[in-house]
């Protein structure tokens, strides 16, 4: 008896693919993890078969690859977001699996198996043109159903077993994507394909309807355990092993409750046994932002407890914000940060100085406005917790000196600072006077418009530069540069 049973009918090869990851889950993860992303990669190819063209509701992606399926905006807007994040869990296992040397443990195999469940319940129960045959809808992944392993290797041949196997994944994988690209090829050359999609979207979009008109409503898709799924797999790519008891529900004291106590829900440590991050996790549906403030009373708590306050994570599993309240304002990212970025994130705290205390050097600016420019940049950092400033100046106000006093200013109190320009005159001025603090001689707009192309030198003072190409010192006009170029073309 499988969980998947009820593709059988309808679509025999996912069953299948789906059965060989079943029966792989507790045996072999890894190529249990394998098989599930390919069964969710055929699920999602028929889905774009059946919905994409003329009279379809998802768009053709740049690639016809897992990812490119997945991240593309019409199929995130046909599946919505809670089984889109089921699907990238697989995918995110699969990948591991096939790529990563690192063990694959039997229970994100059967997490993978869940999420799959998941999934194609959804697609049967909107997509099964036999109305009968669908699923029930209080159908529940069932682990016990999972065949279990005939009997285990010794150790020492199970590691060598493990490499083997991710050897023959990888093969076997790239074997799979041959075959799938060769079936793309012939498919678009079939001449009778449209005819036969036309045919399909009329049984989809019947079976739609139908289906429609009996929607699963008891079916419970588990949507909790799939988030914190996915934040422990955002987690572990990060670094974070989250192997410790501490690293998970960790109880504070001083929560201004009946018990007087929290639980946070993960603590990133480190090496010091201080904490450097807490993750504050909220339901799908809720806004990962809705945590702040139950993170700032968590951070206050650990603070009180342990001597160092932490940056806070807010996340519902899709969205993420960061936030070190001790420096700047909460902010969206991407994901959660590795443990050296987070130890600099704390020494930061310390060690650098305060704007307001550090001096603007009066050689390179010396014009009222020019100063106050700097000083309220420093005060929307500092004092407002700001992440940007936009500073206007007309032309000939002194925008590069004021720029270039303002780096030399964040240089001195610790912060680090990326310079880019628009031009490479302006950057060769700048340069100079980053360099030396000098202000860099002016130059006409006939030198400007017919100065050496970057390619043909190297920088290595002003207004001389030093060619590549014949070593020889001498202005930037356009002759010499072009006489330069001319002979590095020739070697």
């Amino acid at each position: 008896m499988s969980n998947f049973s009820f593709l059988q009918a309808e679509w025999p090869d996912l069953h299948a693919e789906a059965q060989r990851a079943e029966r792989a889950a507790l045996a072999d993860p890894r190529t249990a993890c394998f098989y599930a992303r390919r069964t969710l990669e055929l699920a999602v190819t028929w889905l774009f078969r059946a919905e994409s063209g003329r009279g379809g509701s998802l768009r053709t992606p740049y690639k016809p690859d897992l990812s490119a399926f997945l991240f593309e905006p019409s199929f995130q807007q046909l599946v919505g977001p809670g089984l889109h994040a089921k699907m990238d869990v697989i995918r995110k296992l699969g990948n591991s699996a096939v790529h990563s040397a690192r063990p694959v443990a039997a229970q994100d195999a059967t997490s993978a198996l869940r999420e799959l469940f998941h999934e194609a319940f959804w697609l049967a129960r909107h997509y099964a043109r036999n109305v009968t045959a669908r699923p029930e809808a209080a159908l529940q992944f069932r682990v016990e159903l999972l065949p279990r392993p005939v009997s285990a290797e010794p150790a020492a041949a199970s590691v060598q077993a493990a490499r083997a196997a991710q050897e023959a994944l990888q093969r076997q994988a790239e074997a799979l994507a041959e075959r799938d690209a060769a079936l793309r090829v012939a498919e678009q050359r079939s001449a009778t394909l449209d005819a036969e999609l036309a045919a399909l979207r009329a049984e989809v979009a019947a079976a739609k309807a139908a289906n429609a008109a009996q929607p699963a409503e008891a079916h419970d898709y588990n949507e909790a355990a799939t988030r914190d799924l996915f934040i422990d797999l955002l987690l572990k790519e990060a670094g974070w092993a989250l192997a410790d008891a501490r690293d998970r529900e960790y109880e504070v004291a001083g929560m201004p409750n009946a018990q007087a106590k929290g639980l946070i829900d993960y603590v990133l440590w480190g090496d010091d046994g201080k904490p450097l991050a807490i993750v504050e996790a909220k339901r799908t549906r809720r806004s990962a932002k809705e945590g702040e403030q139950q993170a700032r009373l968590y951070a206050d708590c650990l603070e009180a407890q342990l001597g160092q306050r932490p940056v806070m994570y807010g996340t519902n599993g899709y969205e993420h914000w960061l936030w070190d309240d001790a420096m700047y304002p909460p902010r969206a990212v991407q994901g959660f940060h590795k443990k050296d970025e987070l130890q600099l994130m704390i020494q930061r705290r310390a060690s650098r100085k305060p704007l307001a205390q550090a001096t603007i050097d009066g050689a390179i600016v010396e014009r009222h406005y020019q100063h106050r420019a700097i000083r309220r940049i420093g005060e929307a950092f500092e004092q407002d917790l700001h992440r940007k400033a936009l500073v206007v100046m007309a032309t000939g106000a002194g925008k590069t000196r004021t720029v270039i006093a303002l780096v030399k200013l964040l240089e001195r109190a610790r912060r680090k600072v990326v310079y880019t320009d628009f031009g490479d005159e302006l950057g060769e001025s700048t340069e100079v006077q980053l360099a030396t603090g000098a202000p860099a001689p002016a130059t006409s707009s006939a030198s400007v418009s017919r100065r050496a192309p970057s390619c043909a030198r190297t920088r290595t003072g002003w207004p001389y530069t030093s060619c590549a190409a014949t070593s020889r010192s001498h202005r930037p006009t356009w002759a010499n540069s072009r006489r330069c170029c001319m002979k590095r073309a020739a070697r």
